[in-house]
């Protein structure tokens, strides 16, 4: 009866958010409170949502520091000189283009935003691909692989799995570094020959010029609030602040929520001197953190009520019996190799809120660690897959920005994306972080 009660409660969710009948903050607060009232708990599915709700509080409270953090530094100018001076490296090795490409979304994409990434770096350097005769599509692969293979403490599909399975972001986190070290590794290689192929296709062409000239700035001019806002002398003392936080959650001197808390207050106190100006850029900042938030806080009630009535167990229970025992070591790794293509079918919080718990809970049952479910999936759930994926805004942002039809786009990037994923999910299993 259980486990019935909690497919009703997952499909319905699904259901409603995959049709864009209900948004998903509605889905997950409504969806579990109603199923939970018919399923007969009365009452006691208010404490589940609840207990849910404060176990969430600090994973929602590291991803709005950690928007406030970014933007801040952002807003103070900290990537626009390491932006120009990679572009200033590339001069005229057009072999270097695309590896470049893909150097700078992993610098932009480093505050979690692959929207920002890709308004960054595709209109840098989209005048360059041009100039050169590259084909742009070259150009959406690059940005999308490097954006695909960060999966940082504070980025959506790490702070959804964190939250869906109510363990520390640091917990799935560290061992994944050097597989994400890998993955960014391949991306580089792969770019690399990316670049040589259409250095030599443009070359036989011999239609275009293959001497890239330097004149002129890639990147976009600012207005006059934008440059208000900037403070190039304090470029240095920002640059230290941003790897001191990142060094901290590695090496875990403080939790995730309190290293960036930390490092917002210095960051707004550094840049920005008057109580107004602060106020500014904690406003400016304000509905991308809260949107984010609100459904980091849905998700914990979702959960909640699910595990408190039993029906996660329960549903975990009637799928082991289904699943033949030897299989159980292998759960982690199967999911890593469909992790990427699920993105094609699945928005994320489909996916990470409904989809991935009932899994981990039956790789637990059949005795693995669920950590490690969730260590599968971002290898490409919405990692490596949501540049190509129909279901995330980001995906017609890269092909609009290119100048490509999304189907031209999704063809192209979508085996190299793939091929970055399978990759990361081999090196999960020579490192040791999920069995084979």
């Amino acid at each position: 009866m259980l486990a019935l009660l909690g497919l009703l409660i997952v499909g319905v969710l699904l259901a409603l958010i995959l049709s864009n009948r209900v948004s998903p903050l509605a889905a997950l607060v409504l969806v579990p409170v109603v199923g939970g009232l018919a399923g007969g708990f009365g009452l006691h599915v208010f404490d589940f949502v609840a207990k849910g709700v404060a176990a969430i509080a600090p994973t929602a409270a590291m991803f709005v520091f950690a928007i406030l953090f970014f933007g801040t530094l952002t807003d103070a100018g900290l990537m626009e000189p390491i932006l120009a001076r990679v572009l200033r490296a590339v001069g005229n090795r057009p072999l270097w283009v695309v590896p470049a490409s893909a150097l700078l979304a992993l610098l932009v994409h480093l505050d979690g935003s692959g929207a920002v990434c890709f308004l960054v770096v595709i209109p840098a350097l989209l005048p360059i691909y041009d100039r050169l005769g590259f084909d742009r599509r070259v150009l959406a692969c690059a940005v999308s692989l490097a954006a695909g293979v960060n999966f940082l403490p504070w980025t959506g599909p790490m702070i959804r799995a964190s939250t869906a399975l109510h363990v520390p972001v640091m917990e799935i986190f560290r061992p994944m570094i050097p597989v994400q070290l890998v993955g960014i590794a391949f991306v580089f290689g792969l770019c690399g020959w990316l670049g040589f192929r259409e250095q030599r296709r443009v070359a036989a062409a011999g239609s275009v010029s293959i001497a890239l000239a330097t004149g002129g700035d890639a990147a976009q001019a600012l207005g006059a609030d934008e440059m208000a806002l900037r403070r190039p002398r304090l470029f240095w003392v920002n640059l230290v602040l941003a790897l001191a936080v990142m060094s901290a959650l590695v090496v875990g001197v403080a939790p995730p929520q309190v290293a960036f808390m930390v490092g917002a207050a210095l960051a707004l106190a550094i840049n920005y001197r008057s109580s107004a100006q602060q106020r500014a850029r904690v406003e400016a900042h304000a509905r991308p953190a809260l949107s984010m938030a609100a459904i980091l806080f849905a998700a914990g009630a979702f959960t909640g009520v699910l595990t408190g009535t039993g029906a996660l167990n329960a549903m975990a229970t009637a799928l082991v019996s289904v699943v033949p025992p030897s299989w159980g070591s292998h759960v982690p790794f199967l999911m890593s190799l469909v992790a990427m293509p699920l993105s094609m079918v699945f928005d994320p919080d489909s996916f990470y809120f409904g989809v991935l718990p009932v899994i981990a809970q039956m790789h637990g049952q059949l005795g693995g660690a669920p950590v490690q479910v969730a260590q599968a999936a971002l290898v490409g759930q919405m990692t490596a897959g949501f540049p190509v994926s129909p279901l995330t805004p980001a995906t017609f942002l890269v092909a609009g920005l290119t100048g490509l039809e999304l189907s031209a786009h999704q063809r192209f990037s979508f085996r190299y994306l793939y091929l970055a994923s399978l990759c990361m999910a081999c090196a999960a299993v020579v490192f040791g972080v999920f069995p084979l």
